[in-house]
Parts: C-alpha cells; sequence; structure tokens
C-alpha cells in the first residue's frame, strides 16, 4: 500500500490539509473557515471509519502497522512506526468523532480569531490521533507534547477571564511529568537498543527494580493528565476558563491520554512493576473516586461540577486497569469512550445555556424544562448516563470495571466495595445540579424569554445521544473490538506474576 494513503497516514494527517487551505483564507471570512473547518474534520472522521473497515476482530496484534526507519544513530535508529490495535482503535474512533462535533458547538461561540481557533483545534486533532496510533517511543512523545501547544493557545486567547493563570498551569503540569517520562525513553532507548514498543514488550528482561523506577517515571506523566488525585488540581481551572469546545475535547480526549499511556505503555512494558504497584494506584483511584465525587456536589459553578466529576468517573477507570484482569481492563477502555460521550455532551449542554444567559451559577436557573423543553430532555437523558443508570453508557462501563475490582487477585476487593459508593454518589451530585436547574417554579424573569435548542444544537448532541443508547444497550461491538488485544495484555502480565 502506497505510505501516502495509508489509512492510519491519512486518519492522522488529513487535518493539515484543512490547515493548508484555511491559512490563505482571509480573517474576515468566518463562515467560511467555519466551513472548512468542519468539512475537513467530517472527512477526517469518515477516513477513521475506512480505517475502522480495515481492522480485523479477532486478531490480538497490531493491524495496519508502519515501521519505517526514521532517524539513525550508531547503534539504534528512531522508526516512524505507527500501528493500531483493540487497546487503542476506540480512541481514535472516538477523537475524529468529537472534532467535528466540537466545532460545530463553536459556530456562534466563538467569534474573535475564528481562523486562529479552528487552525489550533484541527492541529489538536493531528496530535490527539498521533498519540493513539504511535508505536515508537520518540514518535509518541512528540505527539504527546505537540497537543500542549494547541490546548494551551485555546485555553489562554479564547478562555474567560482568568484564563492565563488556567493556561499556564495546564502547560506547567503536564510538562513537569512529561520530563520524567523523557528521561524514562531515554533509558530505554539506549539500554534495550530500540525505541519500538512491541520490540521491547518482545524483548522483556528488564530487571524489577529497574523497572519500578521506569513505571514511575512514566506514571508522574500519565497520573497529571489522567487527572489522578492528588495530582488533580489544573483540570478545574482549565476547564472553567477553556470555551465549550476546548472542555469538550479536554474531558473526551485529552484526558484519556493518561489512561491509554497507563494502559499501552505502564501495563505492558513494565509487568512485574504494575503488579507491585497496583494496590496502591488502586487505593489513589478510590479515593479520587470519593473526594471527586464529594467535591462535585458543594459546587455552586455547573461547569465547576462537571470538571470534578471527570476526577471520579477517571478513578474508575484507573481502577479497572489496575485490577489487572480481562473484565477490568475491557471496562476502563469502555468507560473511557463512555467518559468522553457523556461529560463532552454535559460540557456541550453547560456551553448552550452559558450562550443564552452568561453565568452558569445553579442558582440563577430554576423551571427550565418548562421554557426549555427539548433541552430538558437531552440534558435529562445525558445526565442518567453519566451516573450510570442501567440502560446507558454509564451503566456497562462502571458495572464491567466493579466486576473486575471484586475478582481481582492483585487488589484487594475493598477498594471495589468503597468505589461502588461512587455510583450513589453520583447520582446525588448529578441530581441535584438537575433538579435546581430544571424543576420547580421558573424563579428569574430572565429566564422566561429563553429560546429552546435550535438544530445546529440539536444536531450537535444527537450523535452522542445515539451512542450514549448503542453502548447502554448492545455493547457487545465492542467489547468484540477490544477482547484480543485485552487478553494479550493480560496474558504478559499473568506470565510476569507467574515469574515472580
Amino acid at each position: 500500500m502506497n505510505l501516502l494513503f495509508h489509512p492510519l497516514i491519512v486518519t492522522t494527517f488529513f487535518p493539515l490539509v484543512g490547515i493548508l487551505i484555511l491559512l490563505f483564507m482571509k480573517s474576515n471570512q468566518k463562515n467560511a473557515i467555519r466551513w472548512v473547518a468542519l468539512v475537513t474534520s467530517l472527512v477526517t472522521f469518515g477516513l477513521s471509519l475506512w480505517m475502522l473497515t480495515q481492522f480485523t476482530m479477532g486478531e490480538p496484534g497490531i493491524q495496519m502497522e508502519i515501521d519505517k526507519p526514521w532517524i539513525k544513530f550508531a547503534n539504534w535508529t528512531i522508526s516512524f512506526h505507527m500501528g493500531v490495535d483493540g487497546l487503542s482503535i476506540l480512541l481514535v474512533m472516538l477523537t475524529t468523532m468529537l472534532t467535528p462535533i466540537s466545532i460545530l458547538s463553536t459556530w456562534s461561540a466563538v467569534d474573535e480569531r475564528v481562523k486562529d481557533f479552528m487552525i489550533f483545534f484541527l492541529l489538536l486533532e493531528v496530535g490527539m490521533v498521533g498519540v493513539f496510533v504511535a508505536l515508537d517511543l520518540f514518535l509518541f512523545y512528540i505527539f504527546w507534547e505537540f497537543t500542549l501547544v494547541p490546548m494551551y493557545f485555546l485555553i489562554g486567547v479564547w478562555g474567560g477571564p482568568r484564563r492565563m493563570y488556567a493556561a499556564i498551569k495546564f502547560f506547567l503540569y503536564t510538562m513537569a511529568g512529561s520530563i520524567l517520562m523523557l528521561l524514562a525513553i531515554l533509558w530505554l532507548g539506549i539500554n534495550q537498543g530500540t525505541f519500538s514498543v512491541p520490540e521491547i514488550i518482545a524483548q522483556g528482561g528488564i530487571m524489577p527494580d529497574i523497572q519500578l523506577w521506569l513505571f514511575l517515571a512514566f506514571a508522574a506523566a500519565f497520573a497529571i493528565k489522567v487527572p489522578m488525585w492528588p495530582l488533580h488540581s489544573w483540570l478545574p481551572d482549565a476547564h472553567v476558563e477553556a470555551p465549550t469546545a476546548g472542555s469538550v475535547i479536554l474531558a473526551g480526549v485529552l484526558l484519556k491520554m493518561g489512561t491509554y499511556g497507563f494502559l499501552r505503555f505502564n501495563l505492558a512494558m513494565f509487568p512485574e512493576a504494575a503488579l507491585k504497584a497496583a494496590p496502591w494506584l488502586a487505593l489513589l483511584a478510590t479515593i479520587g473516586i470519593i473526594y471527586g465525587a464529594v467535591v462535585s456536589y458543594a459546587q455552586q459553578d455547573v461547569k465547576k461540577l462537571v470538571a470534578y466529576s471527570s476526577v471520579s468517573h477517571l478513578g474508575f477507570v484507573m481502577l479497572g486497569l489496575f485490577a489487572l484482569n480481562p473484565q477490568g481492563i475491557q471496562g476502563a477502555i469502555l468507560q473511557m469512550v463512555n467518559h468522553g460521550l457523556s461529560t463532552g455532551a454535559l460540557f456541550l449542554i453547560v456551553g448552550m445555556i452559558y450562550e443564552r444567559r452568561h453565568t452558569r451559577d445553579m442558582d440563577a436557573f430554576g423551571g427550565l424544562w418548562k421554557i426549555m423543553p427539548i433541552y430538558g430532555v437531552l440534558t435529562l437523558i445525558v445526565t442518567l448516563s453519566s451516573m450510570g443508570l442501567p440502560g446507558l453508557n454509564g451503566f456497562v462501563g462502571e458495572f464491567t470495571i466493579l466486576l473486575g475490582a471484586f475478582g481481582s487477585e492483585h487488589i484487594s476487593p475493598w477498594f471495589a466495595g468503597v468505589s461502588a459508593a461512587g455510583v450513589i454518589l453520583a447520582a446525588i451530585y448529578m441530581l441535584k445540579m438537575f433538579q435546581k436547574m430544571f424543576l420547580g417554579p421558573v424563579t428569574r424573569d430572565e429566564n422566561k424569554t429563553l429560546k429552546d435548542l435550535n438544530w445546529r444544537e440539536i444536531i450537535t448532541l444527537v450523535p452522542l445521544l445515539v451512542f450514549i443508547f448503542w453502548i447502554g444497550l448492545y455493547p457487545k461491538f465492542f467489547f468484540d473490538l477490544m477482547s484480543p488485544s485485552v487478553e494479550q495484555l493480560v496474558n504478559i502480565i499473568l506470565k510476569a506474576a507467574g515469574a515472580q
């Protein structure tokens, strides 16, 4: 296959075509710029669907692999090494689906420097897809760091009143963890003679004590990105100050880069260290689940509530990963997708009411169901999804994670028992938010004239709702995609457990 027309190459780099077109457009052509960005992202999504058709279910290994020498040194080579498997393909699809949805949400929300905004957004898509398909550590690090730049500008230029504080905090937190990961990558490349992740996994042989230090170096970068408690303090600021589209893509995709990093690198390359660290990371995940839920309940700003809920929901993902069994890991991967859908939809919903009222204070609302019935119905579905109602996507992911955590030989079942309380707490803070905003009498005169959702806003939310019901009612397709690769990963961990 011609490299330029390889499914992974065109899916990853096609947004650059849209950027090239935008560079030659005049800044005052705002609607034309929006359409170019939207069409580019939709074509990228179409290309990712083509990539999905090339994916063979039932095969655990890397598919559609590209491995070309890139930078040669005396004894080793950095390769342009890309591929997908069951661990990454759903996250690639999530990225390419959320990008056009996010761009569509900016139609009336972003009116200043629209050209610059769209260029940064498409650049961010290139970086995010690249993270999920890179199989060379050096290439992965380039994509990982590359995503920082467009996100920094999206928050810092188009964000709220404290945007520069939030953008710098986001940048510095992520950079601090990334430095440790870079040192670990250099050690691996020099001592293993390769930067190729599959080759490092196949070679094995890293001493357990060294594994633990390497595990911790990678974990520092990934735990900040997730973010795990107590490294989460950058997230509420970034979410609250980011524009709506930035919050959607930050929650939907960027946070998953952290959980994916644990899945792809920490578990597969350092399985013995993962076994040692599992109880401690499960403890931090459990604290994060409860802490995120309790702090969410205390929020008056609805966007900050959704931001803190991410700490709780991604705690479930981490708990599933470090159950280190097929049920836990499959549940964690599915919950990464679920969180992207449900929390992405919640941020869109918050953005829609903010555009109308320019406030996110829950006390400024009340009785919205009477004024905006379509908005109320769609918000109710997404709220129930986020709190894990059976029949919707959140329940499937959380149930599978708890199943894996209770059955794990590597972590205490007490973690699962305490974490289950997070499901109840999620119902409490989500229903409190819905009750204050939508039920009861209309308390403010300025709310009485609010207009219900228009067609563009409905179209923005409908694709997310389709997947919320699809995963909730028939998740088999998604489990079939990931199952063989997860089994292969668990076998690596079991082999390490047997060697101890």
